[in-house]
């Protein structure tokens, strides 16, 4: 199987820079904008406000909002509506008071400048987390996509995390969007593969390597949308989810298909019950997982940018009795990898598409997230310069309308992180 080395990661990353840098020199953003940068504590968040009814509310001032850091009240100093995918500045330059014309020229009254350039949307197909099988359906989803969230005038760009390499830059053109999925092939391991690879200290072997690269790769492309300013950037993440200790009865013959009918699915953990050494690679697992996937969503906070997870999946039933899985097991598999995928989504303002078959109108909902919001920027306040994640809570001082938002984000680490070890192939038990 082939996989991405470290260099060739970076190397799609600073492509997608490449393009986010043409992107931001063709639009230059209003001077009074804020923008996350390094050591600079201004910040821009997105917010969705709905009636009782669940309709926009597109007539809400500045006024309106309050906006808290850590609890502490944060001065709003931008303002802009997005209403139909069509972005208006309402304290842009062009708000100010009139300079006074010299004296026997008459000027024409100036207009509102209104930005009416489409959204900014990005593919990540994370191909090492999902099977081959899944291959023409991950193709199919991505002309969906095309057909039912993608508008003229949207940039959008499409990467993938393993052997597809595919690095599409910006464009609007979505035709060849939908021709680069022709080079999609999932390569996940299925659950007969992950039973018969070695057990190392850390689980199955490659199981983290593969999910560390997947989050290397999605960590770099959202540091550089960073550059990206005055925009509400959607990450549409393709994949399975994670579990870095998957099937672990039925990989310790403790389940009733690999240990027998009547087996005890507790009984690898009372041996050895004595020894905590044995217990500390399934321990330490979700705690690792958590650390890895909190960090993207802080990094997607700073960036704007939020994460829609679609599980190719879709409705997931019972799991093919080739494969000799408990089915017990399979359950908590597919609870604990789709919460990955909803917790990614939860924790940046969007939301995931698991367990459901009807795309198109998931992609619908998707499309109407991304086209009506506010976009609010301060320049923080916190009295505590050191924290690096600050919690944000966004209201509306009006009665009966609901906001989403989002709810924290972390000041940007220095120094650029180290890629990880390219996953080495996997020996047979």
């Amino acid at each position: 199987m082939a996989y991405r080395s470290p260099a060739r990661s970076l190397v799609a990353a600073l492509f997608v820079a490449g393009a986010v840098l043409s992107l931001t020199a063709q639009q230059a953003p209003p001077p009074a904008q804020p923008t996350f940068r390094s050591g600079v504590t201004a910040v821009t968040t997105d917010v969705i406000t709905r009636d009782k009814d669940g309709r926009f509310v597109s007539n809400l001032t500045k006024d309106d909002f309050v906006v808290l850091e850590d609890d502490v009240p944060q001065t709003i100093t931008s303002f802009s509506l997005v209403h139909g995918g069509r972005t208006f500045n309402m304290l842009s330059p062009a708000t100010a008071a009139p300079v006074a014309a010299p004296e026997g020229i008459v000027l024409p009254t100036k207009r509102a400048v209104q930005d009416v350039a489409g959204r900014v949307l990005f593919i990540f197909v994370d191909d090492v987390h999902f099977e081959p099988e899944y291959t023409p359906h991950v193709r199919k989803l991505i002309q969906d996509i095309s057909e039912n969230l993608l508008h003229d005038g949207d940039l959008v760009a499409m990467l993938s995390s393993g052997p597809s390499s595919i690095q599409t830059g910006l464009t609007y053109d979505r035709k060849l969007v939908v021709a680069s999925a022709t080079k999609i092939r999932g390569s996940g391991l299925n659950a007969a593969e992950i039973f018969r690879n070695l057990e190392t200290s850390q689980g199955p072997a490659d199981v983290r390597n593969r999910a560390q690269m997947a989050f290397y790769t999605a960590y770099n492309l959202l540091a550089d949308l960073e550059q990206v300013p005055n925009k509400r950037k959607a990450l549409l993440y393709i994949s399975t989810g994670y579990d870095f200790d998957p099937f672990a009865a039925g990989r310790n013959s403790g389940d009733r298909i690999m240990g027998g009918r009547f087996s005890d699915p507790l009984r690898f953990l009372q041996q050895d019950k004595d020894n905590p050494y044995f217990r500390l690679p399934a321990a330490n697992a979700d705690i690792d997982l958590y650390s890895y996937m909190k960090e993207l969503a802080l990094t997607a906070n700073r960036a704007n940018v939020s994460i829609y997870a679609i599980d190719p999946r879709g409705l997931a039933g019972v799991v093919d009795a080739g494969q000799y899985i408990d089915q017990s097991e399979w359950r908590t598999y597919l609870q604990k990898t789709q919460s990955t995928l909803r917790f990614m989504s939860e924790e940046t303002g969007g939301f995931a598409v698991v367990n459901v078959n009807d795309f198109a109108s998931e992609f619908k909902r998707i499309d109407a997230e991304t086209s009506d919001y506010y976009i609010l920027g301060y320049s923080s306040s916190n009295p505590d310069p050191t924290r690096r994640v600050r919690r944000i809570d966004v209201k509306v001082q009006k009665p009966d309308i609901t906001v989403a938002s989002r709810r924290a984000y972390s000041l940007k680490t220095p120094g650029t992180p180290a890629a990880p070890p390219p996953p080495t192939p996997a020996k047979k038990k």
